[in-house]
């Protein structure tokens, strides 16, 4: 998505995210930055929370709740550290699936074939607080029973039952053990169904990334840990339907609607509730496009050979290989999904013949908007080119420039065909620094990982052979680095002005870039 593209809403809300990310990244590195591993965090505590809980539950007692969850509290060697690691983990979760949340629309990756994983993420988020509900009101302590009384409150504004629910914490008669063993089965029966809703919000992605990564992962299992003995969970007096505490302490994570929903009547309450899901359920119509959509990528099937690497690169499966009509040039021909295709471009750059790609952006494009840019009289033999994508020339394209450089802005590093880089360096360049998002940041998920296979590692439409590595340089920055950037591409010209200017015969390049009709190859 091009920066114009984006609405006002969006925009701030990018700018904000870059500043943070641009911090973490300072403190650990863009490996290690939290910010960037907001879904797989969400994952491991949900692991977390899963092994701990099932420790848990061989302890509790539907009989007797709170004096069972209090001897497991009591226990200072293992009962108490774990419960805190289920607590804390509990809390760490919905704090990462809003960060993810966020990040998803900053980035405007909420609408179109991404909204199913929108949907599915804000059902996700539901269950992660309806589970956390029911395990709060496991415990039966005032706060759970402020919960219990809530939820009862706004079911009655339902006209399903007979008789009000909220009658059963009156103290008109005990609970009956039903009711706290139907919260310990929907305790464990919504993590199932989580289950299926991570599925769903996967379904569209190739090669997901379940985990972060183990320096990460060792961190965030340590520290709830360290947490958890360090801030010890401690008891609340039981619930009682006799006394009215004068103040409940809550968990903001999961209770924050709580202030606001108690001084509204049941209905209003309730639909304050509904209301809200349904916003965020709805995100998706909100900020799609006033514009017509980016089209999907097409194939040209007179240029595709059937290599198959279009389809092995695609981050979200939207590409398949089909046996080709008898006559061919090839077995196989590559056929795009359209209701899957985001438009990321990635496939452009895998393609060497350049027969694939949205329209308009496809290899043959990228290069006659390289030739456009290298015929501008502006440009001089012996400067360097700076490539990157068009979010960050928004924020440091000027600095840049202003330090001598030609930028060439292009939608995403990951869909830049090598053929362009070899263009500016036999065009007179004296070198290309090629400037992506973190690898773990990459709005198309995975540019920045196959254009350092092409660039370096012979991947499928590498930069060939001819082209000297000295000049050409990838570096990572988002769109708040500008420090970074500047400091990288200052390294980059201190290195390879010994090298002079690169090879300057316009006629030469063309010649050698642009790639064979498929009817003279025939």
């Amino acid at each position: 998505m091009n920066a114009a593209d984006r609405r006002p809403a969006e925009r701030a809300a990018f700018r904000f995210l870059a500043s943070f990310d641009a911090g973490a990244n300072r403190l650990y590195g863009w490996r290690a930055n939290p910010l960037y591993q907001s879904g797989t965090i969400v994952v491991a505590c949900f692991l977390l929370m899963l092994l701990t809980g099932l420790w848990l539950v061989l302890f509790y007692r539907v009989g007797a709740p709170y004096d069972s969850v209090a001897r497991i509290t009591g226990d200072r060697w293992v009962g108490n550290w774990m419960r805190g690691v289920h607590r804390y983990a509990s809390d760490a979760a919905v704090l990462a699936t809003l960060v993810h949340a966020f990040r998803m629309f900053a980035q405007g990756r909420s609408w179109g074939p991404r909204a199913l994983a929108w949907v599915s993420g804000v059902v996700l988020l539901g269950l992660i607080l309806a589970c956390g509900w029911t395990g709060y009101v496991m415990v039966w302590d005032t706060f759970g029973q402020s919960l219990a009384r809530e939820g009862a409150r706004m079911l009655d504004a339902l006209p399903i039952l007979s008789e009000p629910t909220s009658r059963a914490f009156t103290g008109e008669r005990p609970l009956p053990p039903a009711f706290f063993f139907l919260n310990l089965f929907a305790h464990i029966g919504i993590p199932l169904a989580m289950g299926i809703g991570f599925w769903l919000h996967l379904s569209r992605v190739a090669r997901p990334a379940l985990l972060p990564p183990k320096p990460l992962l060792y961190g965030l299992v340590g520290g709830l840990v360290l947490i958890s003995l360090a801030l010890p969970i401690g008891m609340l007096p039981e619930a009682s339907p006799f006394h009215a505490p004068a103040m409940v302490r809550l968990d903001l994570f999961y209770a924050f609607w709580l202030p606001f929903t108690r001084w509204l009547r049941p209905g209003p309450a309730l639909l304050l509730m509904i209301g809200s899901a349904l916003a965020l359920l709805s995100v998706p119509l909100v900020t799609r496009r006033r514009a017509a959509a980016p089209p999907p990528s097409t194939v040209d099937e007179d240029l595709c050979v059937g290599c198959e690497q279009c389809a092995a690169d695609c981050p979200f499966e939207a590409i398949t290989m089909v046996t080709r009509p008898p006559g061919g040039r090839s077995e196989l021909v590559a056929r795009v999904d359209p209701a899957r295709c985001v438009s990321c471009g990635i496939c452009a750059g895998s393609c060497a013949p350049m027969g694939v790609g949205p329209p308009g952006r496809t290899g043959r494009d990228q290069l006659s908007a390289a030739r456009a840019f290298l015929d501008d009289p502006a440009r001089r033999s012996g400067e360097h080119v700076v490539i990157c994508c068009d979010r960050g020339a928004e924020r440091w394209g000027d600095a840049i420039a202003a330090e001598g450089a030609a930028v060439l802005p292009v939608d995403c590093a990951g869909n830049l065909h090598t053929s362009i880089i070899e263009l500016c360096v036999r065009g007179g360049a004296a070198g290309v620094l090629v400037v992506a998002c973190p690898p773990r940041d990459c709005w198309n998920r995975e540019g920045p990982r196959w254009l350092l296979a092409r660039v370096y590692h012979d991947r499928e439409a590498e930069l060939q052979a001819r082209v000297d590595r000295r000049r050409v340089r990838v570096t990572y920055a988002n769109a708040s680095e500008a420090t970074e950037v500047l400091a990288a591409y200052r390294g980059f010209v201190d290195d390879t002005r010994p090298l002079g200017a690169g090879g300057a015969d316009p006629g030469e390049v063309g010649a050698e870039c642009e790639p064979v009709a498929a009817e003279e190859q025939s």
